[in-house]
């Protein structure tokens, strides 16, 4: 008994720092092989870094946006009736929204459907441009959170003149860079009093021309019948206003109502771009198992180009053990380097990404320490059949080859 313990105390062992310097021995001694090996790894790790980055980006930028914004704002407007039939809001829509309870602001336009916008009374009467022209409660910026990019909204001077404040789409579209532009609107030219940023929860507002109900009503005919309503409640009321609001504005058919929160639809699109973000995940793996078949040949032609040195070692008492963890510890390495250089490249992605976009920089650490211990796993499980090979390799056969 005591014999044995003896002879495994006599054992040799290999310490860790010796490990880690055979290991990159192994490495420096072919550079160029393994920084093309580390990069087969590294583009795995960057294009799955980069991805969930890029989204978790795009999943601040909302919660920014609905932060900002807020998620109290609920629309309404007309629908279909029962046989198909166009329907169209009361005209004391808005007076009627105001008085239930809950309700702290309320607004509207009102789409003038015989009425077209061009940039001069030369331009082809077909060419809109897919631009309405809606008459705007004064109301409105303050209810959807809509802001001014140049200019100034419809004032109490300005109402009921022609003068016009057109959607940040609907500029582009006209050509309009500046304010005080004319435009030919209805058959008369309107003055450009503002442009709009485009408005997030209010997307219809981009592709329109807004103008003074006053002028609205005396120079098109506008009967004050709104087409899309606004409105504010507080936050713990939202769904309980929304289950009033149709009833309320048209208590004989409620289903001619439709009633919506445009932070869902913000949501719901987030949650697509989340379900596209898994597919190009799925994607990066494959680069990432790609990159791992790379170490494996790597290392294999390691194992045989290094034949000579493996039974040099093995003659001089390297066990099998030794070899077999030399090697491992050489792809593990390879694979560490370039995982680390992925996720530095993945990173680098996202920062430029989000700040072309103006989004905030998110990287879950979750993914980095996922990502890192995918490229270990894969690392490992590509080299352990090289380092399993070598430390089978017989002293004498390796010296004599």
């Amino acid at each position: 008994m005591s014999t044995a313990v003896a002879r495994r105390d006599l054992r040799s062992r290999l310490l860790g720092r010796d490990l880690t310097r055979l290991g990159s021995n192994g490495l420096r001694t072919r550079p160029a092989r393994a920084i093309l090996s580390a990069l087969g790894i590294a583009i795995g790790i960057a294009a799955m870094i980069a991805v969930v980055g890029v989204s978790a980006s795009s999943q601040a930028r909302l919660d920014e946006q609905l932060a900002t914004l807020g998620t109290n704002l609920l629309t309404a407007k007309a629908a279909d009736g029962l046989l198909g039939q166009k329907t169209v809001l009361p005209t004391d829509t808005i007076a009627k929204v105001g008085l239930v309870k809950g309700v702290e602001s309320i607004s509207g336009t009102g789409t003038l459907t015989a009425v077209s916008i061009y940039r001069s009374n030369l331009t082809d009467p077909g060419a809109t441009g897919g631009i309405a022209v809606k008459a705007a409660d004064r109301d409105l910026l303050t209810v959807t959170g809509a802001t001014i990019a140049v200019g100034t909204w419809l004032n109490g001077a300005t109402v009921g003149y022609p003068a016009v404040v057109l959607g940040s789409k609907a500029a582009e579209r006209l050509g309009i860079v500046s304010v005080g532009t004319q435009v030919w609107l209805g058959g008369r030219y309107f003055t450009v009093v503002g442009v709009l940023d485009p408005v997030a929860l209010a997307p219809e507002l981009d592709e329109s021309a807004l103008i003074g109900i006053p002028i609205a009503e005396g120079a098109f005919g506008f009967t004050g019948s709104p087409t899309i309503v606004y409105e504010r409640s507080s936050d713990d009321l939202v769904e309980h206003v929304r289950t009033l609001l149709a009833p309320t504005i048209n208590p004989e058919a409620p289903d001619e109502v439709s009633v919506s929160r445009p932070s869902d639809a913000l949501a719901a699109k987030n949650a697509a771009d989340q379900a596209f973000t898994g597919l190009l995940v799925g994607l990066g793996s494959v680069a990432l198992l790609v990159g791992g078949i790379g170490v494996a040949n790597t290392m294999i032609i390691s194992v045989l180009e290094r034949r000579r040195e493996i039974g040099l070692r093995r003659a001089l008492g390297a066990t099998r053990g030794h070899i077999r963890s030399q090697f491992l510890a050489e792809a593990l390495l390879l694979s560490a380097f370039g995982g680390v250089l992925g996720v530095g490249l993945g990173a680098a992605v996202t920062a430029t990404f989000a700040f072309a976009h103006g989004w905030p920089m998110a990287v879950p650490p979750g993914a980095i320490l996922i990502g890192i211990g995918a490229t270990l796993f894969i690392g490992g499980a590509a080299g352990l059949y090289p380092a399993l090979r070598a430390a089978r390799t017989p002293p004498t056969a390796a010296l004599n080859g």
